[in-house]
């Protein structure tokens, strides 16, 4: 069994109140440096890198403000959180590196 020295859970949760709270700062800090961000909110993208990540995260707490947590559950990847904005419920699977930051982040509308 890996020890993880970190609650995936407890991050996506952080995660989800600096989304909810538009604080850009502490978004990105949860994220790895090497972070990668697969979005299907209005047709797939992919980001990478700090400034992209930024200007990303810039676009989507204007076009997607973050609400009411939906659900969370641990998955093989890391931890998959729901939550709703004013487009409906959208679920974000989160993969973390050794130190419990966000290494990937797989987002999309939920079906």
């Amino acid at each position: 069994m890996t020890n993880v020295s970190f609650d995936p859970m407890a991050v996506a949760v952080d995660w989800l109140d600096a989304y909810r709270a538009g604080d850009i700062e502490t978004i990105l800090e949860l994220h790895a440096d090497d972070a990668v961000v697969h979005c299907g909110c209005s047709g797939v993208q992919t980001i990478t890198g700090r400034e992209a990540l930024r200007a990303y995260w810039i676009e989507h707490l204007r076009k997607y403000p973050a609400t009411t947590l939906d659900d969370l559950n641990p998955s093989d990847r890391g931890t998959v959180i729901s939550y709703l904005t004013g487009t409906g419920v959208m679920s974000a699977v989160l993969a973390f590196d050794a130190a419990g930051r966000i290494k990937l982040m797989d987002c999309s509308p939920s079906r």
